[in-house]
């Protein structure tokens, strides 16, 4: 027998192998959701509590707010929250009356979904704020649309009558306008269409509630179960 035959190592087993590869995989898959489980509650409390601070920014002066939900033509308080309700947050001042309401919306970006949060003042018929909550534009150019703080600060006071138009920098923009920013057209215009086909889809039920005062009613029941708890 020769020397090469004699000093060559066994090698495992194409079976060995591919056994060992699965097992790692399984683990580091467990270790994975396991990661995940746990850290998903605070994940979701932190996103609770980024959304209910941009609610107060988007609504200056509200001292207490309400989630509204909207399902066959009507406003309701939801008792659960699900990914299909689809509901605004109505925002109430020191005296009860009401503010206005922070609505939810997004949308497609130039690189992904952006989400965002924006206060409407149902009497005065205008914007009073918006805030990025979620957006993984460009580093540098599309993240403007919330580090560039004109930017986010021209949306206060815009009237929403017509839809809301991005445009090139103008010294005198009309009252339903923002200038775009510069070089990151696409995110600007992005943010101005979400905003957009929020307001076609929510300003009218909102304009009704406001009519039948049921957002009013629903709030003074709200306040009367706290004040009268049953249990």
């Amino acid at each position: 027998m020769s020397d090469n035959s004699m000093n060559q190592t066994p090698q495992p087993s194409s079976l060995r192998l591919i056994l060992t590869l699965t097992l790692a995989g399984l683990f580091s898959g467990l270790a994975i959701v396991g990661i995940y489980d746990a850290t998903l509650p605070r994940i979701t409390a932190n996103k609770a509590m980024a959304l209910q601070t941009a609610v107060f920014k988007v609504l200056p002066g509200i001292v207490r707010l309400q989630e509204i939900g909207y399902r066959n033509g009507e406003l309701f308080v939801p008792e659960n929250r699900t990914a299909e309700l689809e509901s605004v947050y109505a925002g109430f001042d020191e005296k009860d009356y009401l503010v206005g309401y922070a609505i939810p919306a997004e949308g497609p970006g130039f690189q992904d979904t952006i989400r965002l949060l924006y206060g409407y003042h149902s009497d005065r018929g205008r914007i009073t704020g918006m805030e990025i909550l979620e957006s993984r534009e460009t580093p540098g150019l599309g993240d403007k649309i919330y580090k560039d703080l004109d930017f986010v600060a021209s949306f206060r006071g815009l009237r929403p009558g017509p839809p809301i138009r991005a445009v090139k920098k103008s010294a005198r923009p009309a009252s339903n306008e923002i200038d775009a920013i510069t070089g990151a057209t696409i995110s600007s215009v992005a943010v101005v269409k979400i905003i957009n086909q929020a307001n076609a889809h929510w300003l009218p039920r909102l304009a009704n509630a406001k009519n039948d005062d049921s957002v009013y009613r629903i709030y003074r029941q709200i306040q009367e179960t706290r004040r009268n708890p049953t249990d």
